[in-house]
Protein backbone atom coordinates (compact mmCIF):
# COMPACT_ATOMS: atom_id res chain seq x y z
CA UNK A 1 0.00 0.00 0.00
CA UNK A 2 0.87 3.49 -0.68
CA UNK A 3 1.22 5.60 2.49
CA UNK A 4 2.87 8.53 3.21
CA UNK A 5 1.65 11.27 5.14
CA UNK A 6 -1.92 10.57 3.98
CA UNK A 7 -5.34 12.19 4.96
CA UNK A 8 -7.79 10.90 7.31
CA UNK A 9 -11.32 10.47 5.32
CA UNK A 10 -13.39 11.32 8.00
CA UNK A 11 -12.33 14.96 8.25
CA UNK A 12 -12.37 17.81 5.74
CA UNK A 13 -9.10 18.76 3.42
CA UNK A 14 -8.53 21.15 1.19
CA UNK A 15 -5.48 20.06 -1.38
CA UNK A 16 -4.09 22.15 -4.55
CA UNK A 17 -2.06 20.98 -7.46
CA UNK A 18 1.49 20.85 -6.86
CA UNK A 19 3.48 23.83 -8.54
CA UNK A 20 4.48 23.31 -12.35
CA UNK A 21 0.77 21.43 -13.28
CA UNK A 22 -0.23 22.18 -16.64
CA UNK A 23 -3.85 23.15 -14.82
CA UNK A 24 -4.07 23.66 -11.43
CA UNK A 25 -6.93 22.69 -9.24
CA UNK A 26 -8.17 23.60 -5.93
CA UNK A 27 -10.42 20.44 -4.27
CA UNK A 28 -12.51 20.69 -0.93
CA UNK A 29 -13.27 17.09 0.40
CA UNK A 30 -16.08 17.05 3.30
CA UNK A 31 -17.64 14.10 4.62
CA UNK A 32 -21.45 14.89 3.69
CA UNK A 33 -22.46 14.88 7.32
CA UNK A 34 -26.21 13.69 7.82
CA UNK A 35 -26.15 11.81 4.21
CA UNK A 36 -25.22 8.72 4.75
CA UNK A 37 -21.92 7.20 6.43
CA UNK A 38 -19.77 7.60 3.05
CA UNK A 39 -21.35 10.63 1.12
CA UNK A 40 -18.99 13.04 0.20
CA UNK A 41 -18.92 16.44 -1.13
CA UNK A 42 -16.52 17.83 -3.67
CA UNK A 43 -15.75 21.95 -4.11
CA UNK A 44 -13.63 22.14 -7.28
CA UNK A 45 -12.18 25.25 -8.47
CA UNK A 46 -10.14 24.76 -11.94
CA UNK A 47 -9.89 26.82 -15.05
CA UNK A 48 -12.62 27.34 -17.67
CA UNK A 49 -12.31 24.62 -20.61
CA UNK A 50 -12.30 27.84 -23.09
CA UNK A 51 -10.62 30.44 -21.46
CA UNK A 52 -8.56 29.08 -18.27
CA UNK A 53 -10.58 31.66 -16.27
CA UNK A 54 -11.34 30.16 -12.96
CA UNK A 55 -14.56 29.01 -11.95
CA UNK A 56 -15.80 26.67 -8.62
CA UNK A 57 -18.37 23.76 -8.85
CA UNK A 58 -19.71 21.43 -6.36
CA UNK A 59 -20.60 17.94 -6.26
CA UNK A 60 -22.47 15.60 -4.35
CA UNK A 61 -21.44 11.91 -3.79
CA UNK A 62 -23.55 10.08 -2.19
CA UNK A 63 -21.84 7.30 -1.21
CA UNK A 64 -17.98 5.89 -2.03
CA UNK A 65 -19.26 3.30 -5.12
CA UNK A 66 -17.47 2.65 -8.52
CA UNK A 67 -20.05 4.85 -10.16
CA UNK A 68 -20.47 7.68 -7.82
CA UNK A 69 -16.47 7.91 -8.93
CA UNK A 70 -17.67 7.65 -12.88
CA UNK A 71 -20.51 10.17 -11.98
CA UNK A 72 -17.82 12.89 -11.10
CA UNK A 73 -15.60 12.65 -13.39
CA UNK A 74 -17.96 12.57 -15.92
CA UNK A 75 -19.44 15.89 -14.42
CA UNK A 76 -15.05 16.98 -14.41
CA UNK A 77 -15.61 16.64 -17.76
CA UNK A 78 -18.66 18.78 -18.72
CA UNK A 79 -17.07 21.42 -16.25
CA UNK A 80 -13.51 21.53 -17.02
CA UNK A 81 -13.05 19.00 -19.80
CA UNK A 82 -11.64 15.80 -18.23
CA UNK A 83 -11.80 12.89 -19.85
CA UNK A 84 -14.91 11.11 -20.17
CA UNK A 85 -14.85 7.59 -18.19
CA UNK A 86 -15.27 4.71 -21.11
CA UNK A 87 -18.80 3.58 -19.64
CA UNK A 88 -20.05 6.88 -19.44
CA UNK A 89 -19.73 7.00 -23.40
CA UNK A 90 -22.17 6.46 -25.81
CA UNK A 91 -22.06 2.86 -26.32
CA UNK A 92 -20.68 1.23 -29.51
CA UNK A 93 -21.96 -2.17 -29.94
CA UNK A 94 -19.77 -4.73 -30.36
CA UNK A 95 -19.50 -6.37 -33.54
CA UNK A 96 -18.42 -9.79 -32.04
CA UNK A 97 -21.19 -12.89 -32.24
CA UNK A 98 -20.96 -15.68 -30.16
CA UNK A 99 -23.47 -18.68 -28.71
CA UNK A 100 -22.67 -17.84 -25.31
CA UNK A 101 -25.66 -19.79 -23.04
CA UNK A 102 -26.85 -18.22 -20.02
CA UNK A 103 -26.97 -20.27 -17.10
CA UNK A 104 -28.17 -18.14 -14.45
CA UNK A 105 -29.26 -14.14 -15.13
CA UNK A 106 -30.32 -13.22 -11.82
CA UNK A 107 -29.69 -13.97 -7.98
CA UNK A 108 -30.94 -17.07 -6.41
CA UNK A 109 -31.52 -16.18 -2.97
CA UNK A 110 -31.05 -12.91 -0.78
CA UNK A 111 -27.73 -13.17 0.26
CA UNK A 112 -26.28 -13.59 -3.33
CA UNK A 113 -26.26 -9.73 -3.97
CA UNK A 114 -23.81 -9.43 -6.96
CA UNK A 115 -24.49 -11.83 -8.93
CA UNK A 116 -21.95 -14.53 -10.02
CA UNK A 117 -18.41 -12.72 -10.76
CA UNK A 118 -15.30 -15.10 -11.29
CA UNK A 119 -17.62 -18.49 -11.23
CA UNK A 120 -15.11 -21.84 -10.03
CA UNK A 121 -16.52 -24.94 -11.18
CA UNK A 122 -16.48 -28.54 -10.00
CA UNK A 123 -18.52 -30.88 -11.35
CA UNK A 124 -18.84 -34.13 -9.02
CA UNK A 125 -19.05 -37.76 -10.77
CA UNK A 126 -21.37 -40.15 -9.03
CA UNK A 127 -20.07 -41.37 -6.04
CA UNK A 128 -17.83 -39.01 -5.35
CA UNK A 129 -18.40 -37.04 -1.86
CA UNK A 130 -20.69 -39.66 -1.39
CA UNK A 131 -23.26 -38.04 -4.44
CA UNK A 132 -25.68 -39.94 -5.62
CA UNK A 133 -25.22 -39.10 -9.46
CA UNK A 134 -23.81 -36.03 -11.18
CA UNK A 135 -23.51 -32.60 -9.67
CA UNK A 136 -22.37 -29.27 -11.10
CA UNK A 137 -20.89 -26.97 -7.78
CA UNK A 138 -19.78 -23.86 -8.82
CA UNK A 139 -18.53 -21.19 -6.15
CA UNK A 140 -18.37 -17.16 -6.90
CA UNK A 141 -17.36 -13.98 -5.94
CA UNK A 142 -18.55 -11.78 -3.20
CA UNK A 143 -16.88 -8.73 -3.02
CA UNK A 144 -17.90 -7.09 0.09
CA UNK A 145 -21.65 -8.70 1.00
CA UNK A 146 -22.14 -9.72 4.61
CA UNK A 147 -21.82 -13.50 3.77
CA UNK A 148 -18.70 -15.08 1.56
CA UNK A 149 -18.57 -16.78 -1.83
CA UNK A 150 -22.18 -18.18 -2.40
CA UNK A 151 -21.80 -21.96 -3.23
CA UNK A 152 -24.46 -22.63 -6.20
CA UNK A 153 -25.17 -26.33 -7.51
CA UNK A 154 -27.14 -27.87 -10.69
CA UNK A 155 -27.52 -31.22 -12.35
CA UNK A 156 -27.77 -30.49 -15.89
CA UNK A 157 -26.93 -26.95 -16.19
CA UNK A 158 -30.47 -25.56 -16.50
CA UNK A 159 -32.34 -26.29 -12.98
CA UNK A 160 -29.98 -24.40 -9.66
CA UNK A 161 -30.15 -24.52 -6.39
CA UNK A 162 -28.28 -22.26 -3.78
CA UNK A 163 -26.51 -24.43 -1.65
CA UNK A 164 -25.11 -22.13 1.23
CA UNK A 165 -22.10 -19.90 1.72
CA UNK A 166 -18.74 -21.18 2.02
CA UNK A 167 -18.50 -18.46 4.75
CA UNK A 168 -21.42 -17.16 6.44
CA UNK A 169 -21.40 -13.70 8.29
CA UNK A 170 -19.78 -14.45 11.71
CA UNK A 171 -17.73 -17.24 10.31
CA UNK A 172 -15.08 -15.47 8.38
CA UNK A 173 -11.30 -16.26 8.65
CA UNK A 174 -9.90 -14.47 11.49
CA UNK A 175 -6.80 -13.22 9.18
CA UNK A 176 -8.88 -11.79 6.64
CA UNK A 177 -10.41 -7.82 6.49
CA UNK A 178 -14.26 -7.98 6.80
CA UNK A 179 -16.76 -5.54 6.80
CA UNK A 180 -18.40 -2.99 3.59
CA UNK A 181 -15.95 -0.83 1.66
CA UNK A 182 -12.96 -2.92 3.31
CA UNK A 183 -13.18 -6.87 2.69
CA UNK A 184 -12.64 -8.12 -0.52
CA UNK A 185 -13.58 -11.99 -0.79
CA UNK A 186 -12.83 -12.74 -4.39
CA UNK A 187 -11.96 -15.89 -6.90
CA UNK A 188 -12.81 -19.01 -5.20
CA UNK A 189 -12.45 -22.73 -6.29
CA UNK A 190 -13.49 -25.65 -5.01
CA UNK A 191 -11.54 -28.91 -5.62
CA UNK A 192 -11.82 -32.25 -4.06
CA UNK A 193 -8.72 -33.67 -2.96
CA UNK A 194 -8.02 -36.47 -0.64
CA UNK A 195 -12.12 -36.91 0.04
CA UNK A 196 -12.04 -33.42 1.51
CA UNK A 197 -13.48 -30.04 -0.74
CA UNK A 198 -10.97 -27.57 -0.41
CA UNK A 199 -11.82 -23.94 -1.50
CA UNK A 200 -8.70 -21.54 -2.38
CA UNK A 201 -9.44 -18.07 -2.16
CA UNK A 202 -8.67 -14.73 -1.73
CA UNK A 203 -9.22 -11.95 1.17
CA UNK A 204 -7.72 -9.15 2.73
CA UNK A 205 -5.27 -9.42 4.65
CA UNK A 206 -6.62 -7.85 7.95
CA UNK A 207 -3.48 -6.01 9.06
CA UNK A 208 -1.72 -5.51 6.19
CA UNK A 209 -4.65 -4.74 3.56
CA UNK A 210 -2.20 -7.18 1.07
CA UNK A 211 -4.36 -9.14 -0.82
CA UNK A 212 -3.62 -12.95 0.10
CA UNK A 213 -4.63 -16.91 -0.99
CA UNK A 214 -6.44 -18.45 1.93
CA UNK A 215 -7.32 -22.24 1.79
CA UNK A 216 -10.77 -23.53 3.64
CA UNK A 217 -11.26 -27.16 3.96
CA UNK A 218 -14.97 -29.00 4.37
CA UNK A 219 -16.14 -32.71 4.37
CA UNK A 220 -19.23 -31.34 2.07
CA UNK A 221 -19.39 -29.41 -1.00
CA UNK A 222 -21.65 -27.73 0.82
CA UNK A 223 -20.10 -26.63 3.94
CA UNK A 224 -19.80 -25.99 6.85
CA UNK A 225 -15.61 -24.38 5.98
CA UNK A 226 -12.62 -23.61 8.17
CA UNK A 227 -10.05 -21.49 6.91
CA UNK A 228 -6.77 -21.85 8.73
CA UNK A 229 -5.09 -19.24 10.74
CA UNK A 230 -3.13 -17.83 8.06
CA UNK A 231 -3.01 -17.14 4.21
CA UNK A 232 -1.23 -19.70 2.38
CA UNK A 233 0.30 -16.71 0.00
CA UNK A 234 0.99 -13.63 0.72
CA UNK A 235 1.79 -10.43 -0.40
CA UNK A 236 -1.16 -8.70 -2.91
CA UNK A 237 -1.73 -12.25 -4.70
CA UNK A 238 -5.06 -13.16 -6.26
CA UNK A 239 -6.69 -15.22 -8.40
CA UNK A 240 -6.01 -18.54 -7.34
CA UNK A 241 -6.19 -21.64 -9.42
CA UNK A 242 -5.16 -24.99 -8.57
CA UNK A 243 -3.95 -27.74 -11.37
CA UNK A 244 -3.71 -31.75 -11.01
CA UNK A 245 -2.02 -32.86 -13.88
CA UNK A 246 -2.38 -35.94 -15.48
CA UNK A 247 0.75 -37.23 -13.35
CA UNK A 248 -0.78 -36.28 -9.91
CA UNK A 249 1.41 -33.24 -9.83
CA UNK A 250 -0.37 -30.02 -8.09
CA UNK A 251 0.01 -26.49 -9.04
CA UNK A 252 -1.03 -23.03 -7.80
CA UNK A 253 -1.47 -20.38 -10.02
CA UNK A 254 -1.92 -16.82 -8.71
CA UNK A 255 -1.51 -13.50 -10.47
CA UNK A 256 0.55 -10.68 -8.80
CA UNK A 257 -2.12 -8.11 -8.26
CA UNK A 258 -0.76 -4.42 -9.92
CA UNK A 259 -4.26 -3.52 -10.67
CA UNK A 260 -4.18 -0.45 -7.67
CA UNK A 261 -0.22 -0.73 -7.36
CA UNK A 262 0.84 1.15 -10.71
CA UNK A 263 -1.92 3.93 -10.65
CA UNK A 264 -0.89 4.85 -6.88
CA UNK A 265 2.36 5.09 -7.90
CA UNK A 266 1.98 7.05 -11.38
CA UNK A 267 0.09 9.44 -9.39
CA UNK A 268 2.95 9.93 -6.58
CA UNK A 269 5.14 10.83 -9.40
CA UNK A 270 3.16 13.26 -11.02
CA UNK A 271 2.34 14.61 -7.69
CA UNK A 272 6.25 15.38 -7.13
CA UNK A 273 6.93 15.59 -11.07
CA UNK A 274 3.87 17.46 -12.49
CA UNK A 275 6.22 18.75 -15.05
CA UNK A 276 5.92 14.92 -16.69
CA UNK A 277 1.91 15.56 -17.34
CA UNK A 278 2.32 17.48 -20.32
CA UNK A 279 4.87 14.97 -21.52
CA UNK A 280 3.01 11.99 -20.92
CA UNK A 281 -0.28 12.97 -21.86
CA UNK A 282 -0.60 14.00 -25.67
CA UNK A 283 -4.57 15.00 -25.22
CA UNK A 284 -5.52 17.69 -23.45
CA UNK A 285 -8.73 15.60 -21.65
CA UNK A 286 -6.01 13.34 -20.06
CA UNK A 287 -3.69 16.37 -18.99
CA UNK A 288 -6.52 17.50 -17.08
CA UNK A 289 -7.52 14.38 -15.82
CA UNK A 290 -3.57 13.50 -15.01
CA UNK A 291 -3.46 17.53 -13.00
CA UNK A 292 -6.73 16.66 -10.93
CA UNK A 293 -6.27 13.51 -10.01
CA UNK A 294 -2.58 14.06 -8.43
CA UNK A 295 -4.47 17.30 -6.80
CA UNK A 296 -6.31 14.30 -4.64
CA UNK A 297 -2.89 12.21 -3.91
CA UNK A 298 -2.48 13.57 -0.15
CA UNK A 299 -6.09 12.11 -0.06
CA UNK A 300 -6.28 9.58 -2.03
CA UNK A 301 -2.73 7.46 -0.51
CA UNK A 302 -5.33 6.92 2.76
CA UNK A 303 -8.21 5.84 1.13
CA UNK A 304 -9.17 1.60 1.47
CA UNK A 305 -7.62 0.09 -1.87
CA UNK A 306 -10.77 -0.43 -3.62
CA UNK A 307 -11.70 2.85 -3.29
CA UNK A 308 -8.17 4.39 -4.15
CA UNK A 309 -8.95 2.64 -7.18
CA UNK A 310 -11.95 4.05 -8.08
CA UNK A 311 -10.53 7.26 -7.28
CA UNK A 312 -7.96 6.99 -10.13
CA UNK A 313 -10.16 4.78 -12.65
CA UNK A 314 -10.14 7.71 -15.32
CA UNK A 315 -6.79 8.00 -14.57
CA UNK A 316 -5.92 4.58 -15.53
CA UNK A 317 -8.28 4.68 -18.79
CA UNK A 318 -6.39 8.01 -19.75
CA UNK A 319 -3.18 5.76 -19.90
CA UNK A 320 -4.77 2.24 -21.45
CA UNK A 321 -5.98 3.99 -24.08
CA UNK A 322 -2.44 4.17 -25.66
CA UNK A 323 -0.76 1.40 -23.22
CA UNK A 324 2.50 1.12 -25.48
CA UNK A 325 2.77 4.33 -26.32
CA UNK A 326 2.35 5.51 -22.36
CA UNK A 327 5.20 2.99 -21.68
CA UNK A 328 7.69 3.97 -24.53
CA UNK A 329 6.71 7.59 -23.22
CA UNK A 330 7.67 6.74 -19.50
CA UNK A 331 10.99 4.93 -20.63
CA UNK A 332 12.55 7.68 -22.96
CA UNK A 333 12.06 9.97 -19.89
CA UNK A 334 13.44 8.43 -18.02
CA UNK A 335 17.08 8.95 -19.52
CA UNK A 336 18.51 13.03 -20.13
CA UNK A 337 18.41 14.94 -16.86
CA UNK A 338 16.06 13.17 -14.83
CA UNK A 339 17.20 12.82 -11.26
CA UNK A 340 18.16 9.28 -10.22
CA UNK A 341 15.14 9.76 -7.83
CA UNK A 342 12.96 10.47 -11.00
CA UNK A 343 14.59 7.53 -12.54
CA UNK A 344 13.66 4.96 -9.97
CA UNK A 345 10.36 6.16 -9.39
CA UNK A 346 9.66 5.40 -13.11
CA UNK A 347 11.11 2.40 -13.32
CA UNK A 348 8.79 1.20 -10.07
CA UNK A 349 5.89 2.21 -12.55
CA UNK A 350 6.60 0.49 -15.49
CA UNK A 351 7.70 -2.47 -13.67
CA UNK A 352 4.30 -2.15 -11.92
CA UNK A 353 2.39 -2.23 -15.18
CA UNK A 354 3.17 -5.52 -15.90
CA UNK A 355 0.65 -8.45 -14.24
CA UNK A 356 2.55 -11.47 -14.45
CA UNK A 357 0.86 -14.89 -13.39
CA UNK A 358 2.89 -17.62 -11.23
CA UNK A 359 2.69 -21.33 -10.48
CA UNK A 360 4.09 -23.10 -8.06
CA UNK A 361 3.95 -26.68 -6.90
CA UNK A 362 1.73 -27.32 -4.48
CA UNK A 363 2.68 -29.36 -1.38
CA UNK A 364 1.19 -33.40 -0.99
CA UNK A 365 -1.96 -31.90 1.93
CA UNK A 366 -2.24 -28.99 -1.18
CA UNK A 367 -1.85 -26.51 2.06
CA UNK A 368 1.99 -25.16 1.25
CA UNK A 369 4.06 -24.23 -1.43
CA UNK A 370 7.09 -26.33 -2.41
CA UNK A 371 9.92 -25.13 -5.11
CA UNK A 372 10.71 -22.23 -6.85
CA UNK A 373 7.58 -19.74 -8.69
CA UNK A 374 8.34 -19.78 -12.37
CA UNK A 375 6.35 -16.72 -13.74
CA UNK A 376 4.55 -18.32 -17.06
CA UNK A 377 2.76 -15.26 -18.67
CA UNK A 378 2.15 -11.94 -18.15
CA UNK A 379 0.42 -8.98 -20.13
CA UNK A 380 2.48 -8.32 -23.05
CA UNK A 381 -0.32 -7.94 -26.70
CA UNK A 382 -1.98 -5.58 -26.96
CA UNK A 383 -5.73 -6.37 -26.10
CA UNK A 384 -4.64 -7.41 -22.57
CA UNK A 385 -3.31 -3.53 -22.48
CA UNK A 386 -2.58 -3.21 -18.91
CA UNK A 387 -3.74 -6.69 -16.87
CA UNK A 388 -4.14 -9.80 -17.05
CA UNK A 389 -6.19 -12.17 -14.61
CA UNK A 390 -8.66 -14.88 -13.90
CA UNK A 391 -6.94 -18.41 -15.14
CA UNK A 392 -7.74 -21.90 -15.47
CA UNK A 393 -5.54 -24.03 -16.96
CA UNK A 394 -7.00 -27.28 -19.24
CA UNK A 395 -5.07 -30.48 -20.04
CA UNK A 396 -6.02 -32.01 -23.39
CA UNK A 397 -4.11 -34.14 -25.69
CA UNK A 398 -1.15 -33.39 -24.36
CA UNK A 399 -1.28 -29.95 -24.60
CA UNK A 400 -1.72 -27.16 -21.51
CA UNK A 401 -4.27 -24.72 -22.31
CA UNK A 402 -4.21 -22.00 -19.78
CA UNK A 403 -7.54 -19.66 -20.33
CA UNK A 404 -7.36 -15.98 -18.63
CA UNK A 405 -8.81 -12.77 -19.00
CA UNK A 406 -7.31 -9.44 -19.59
CA UNK A 407 -7.98 -5.52 -19.88
CA UNK A 408 -10.60 -3.37 -17.86
CA UNK A 409 -12.87 -5.84 -16.22
CA UNK A 410 -15.37 -2.60 -16.66
CA UNK A 411 -15.27 -2.33 -20.26
CA UNK A 412 -16.44 -4.33 -24.04
CA UNK A 413 -12.87 -4.74 -23.96
CA UNK A 414 -12.43 -7.46 -21.44
CA UNK A 415 -11.95 -10.66 -22.74
CA UNK A 416 -10.75 -14.18 -22.30
CA UNK A 417 -7.22 -15.36 -23.88
CA UNK A 418 -5.86 -18.84 -24.24
CA UNK A 419 -1.91 -19.18 -24.07
CA UNK A 420 -0.54 -23.01 -24.79
CA UNK A 421 2.31 -25.19 -23.58
CA UNK A 422 3.77 -28.73 -23.47
CA UNK A 423 3.39 -28.49 -19.65
CA UNK A 424 1.72 -27.18 -16.58
CA UNK A 425 4.97 -24.79 -16.37
CA UNK A 426 5.66 -24.14 -20.08
CA UNK A 427 6.97 -22.06 -21.88
CA UNK A 428 3.30 -21.31 -23.31
CA UNK A 429 2.46 -19.38 -26.63
CA UNK A 430 -0.70 -17.17 -26.78
CA UNK A 431 -2.78 -16.96 -29.22
CA UNK A 432 -3.21 -14.16 -31.26
CA UNK A 433 -6.38 -11.85 -29.83
CA UNK A 434 -8.96 -12.74 -27.26
CA UNK A 435 -11.16 -16.04 -27.78
CA UNK A 436 -13.89 -14.87 -25.90
CA UNK A 437 -14.78 -11.21 -26.43
CA UNK A 438 -17.99 -8.87 -25.75
CA UNK A 439 -20.98 -9.15 -27.60
CA UNK A 440 -24.11 -7.27 -28.46
CA UNK A 441 -26.03 -9.02 -25.87
CA UNK A 442 -22.97 -9.66 -23.23
CA UNK A 443 -20.36 -7.40 -22.05
CA UNK A 444 -16.74 -7.90 -20.47
CA UNK A 445 -16.85 -12.14 -20.32
CA UNK A 446 -13.90 -12.95 -18.15
CA UNK A 447 -12.13 -15.25 -15.40
CA UNK A 448 -13.12 -18.29 -17.38
CA UNK A 449 -13.03 -21.97 -15.61
CA UNK A 450 -13.95 -25.59 -17.15
CA UNK A 451 -15.90 -28.35 -16.99
CA UNK A 452 -17.39 -31.43 -19.90
CA UNK A 453 -21.23 -30.57 -19.73
CA UNK A 454 -23.54 -32.61 -19.54
CA UNK A 455 -23.54 -34.26 -22.52
CA UNK A 456 -19.50 -34.48 -22.36
CA UNK A 457 -19.15 -31.74 -24.71
CA UNK A 458 -16.10 -28.92 -23.38
CA UNK A 459 -17.47 -25.84 -21.76
CA UNK A 460 -15.89 -23.07 -20.32
CA UNK A 461 -18.08 -21.23 -17.99
CA UNK A 462 -17.74 -17.59 -17.04
CA UNK A 463 -19.24 -14.39 -15.84
CA UNK A 464 -20.15 -11.29 -18.27
CA UNK A 465 -22.63 -8.18 -17.52
CA UNK A 466 -25.80 -7.20 -18.92
CA UNK A 467 -24.91 -4.41 -22.00
CA UNK A 468 -24.47 -0.95 -20.45
CA UNK A 469 -24.41 -2.54 -16.67
CA UNK A 470 -21.13 -3.14 -15.91
CA UNK A 471 -18.58 -2.09 -12.92
CA UNK A 472 -17.71 -2.96 -9.64
CA UNK A 473 -20.28 -4.63 -7.66
CA UNK A 474 -22.58 -4.59 -10.74
CA UNK A 475 -24.32 -7.70 -11.42
CA UNK A 476 -22.46 -10.43 -13.12
CA UNK A 477 -24.51 -13.48 -14.86
CA UNK A 478 -23.34 -17.02 -15.40
CA UNK A 479 -22.79 -17.85 -18.38
CA UNK A 480 -20.68 -20.93 -20.64
CA UNK A 481 -19.62 -21.29 -24.11
CA UNK A 482 -19.15 -24.76 -25.91
CA UNK A 483 -15.22 -25.08 -27.41
CA UNK A 484 -12.94 -27.11 -29.48
CA UNK A 485 -9.44 -28.09 -28.87
CA UNK A 486 -6.71 -28.39 -31.42
CA UNK A 487 -2.57 -28.42 -31.21
CA UNK A 488 -2.50 -24.38 -31.63
CA UNK A 489 -5.41 -22.75 -30.73
CA UNK A 490 -9.12 -23.24 -29.26
CA UNK A 491 -12.25 -22.16 -30.95
CA UNK A 492 -16.26 -21.35 -29.79
CA UNK A 493 -18.82 -23.91 -30.93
Amino acid sequence: MEHEGSSSKDEPVTLASAAGSPFRFTVGVTPARGAGPRALSFEVTGPEPSGGSLKTRRYHLPDAGHNSYLDLFLSLARDFGARVPRNRRPSVEPSFKAKYRALLTENLAPGVVYGYGDPGVLRLEAGAGGEEGVWYYIVVTSNDAPDSFPIIRSRDLASWEFAGFVFPKGRKPAWAADGEHVSDFWAPEMHLVGGEFRVYFVARDRETRELSVGVAKSDSPEGEFSAGGKPLLTGNAIDPHVFVGDSGSAYLFWKEDNNDVWPSRLTRLLRERPDLIAELFPEREDRITASFTQTLWPWIQGLEPIERFFVQHTLIEAVTSSFSAFRERLGRLLGGDATPAAREAGRDVLRAMRTPVYAQKLSADGLSLVGERVKVIENDQAWEAHLIEGMWLVERGGRCYLFYAGNDFSTTEYGIGVAIADSPLGPYRKTAGPVLRSTKEWWGPGHPSFAPGPDGEPLLFFHAFFPGRTGYKEFRALLAARIEFEDDRVLLR
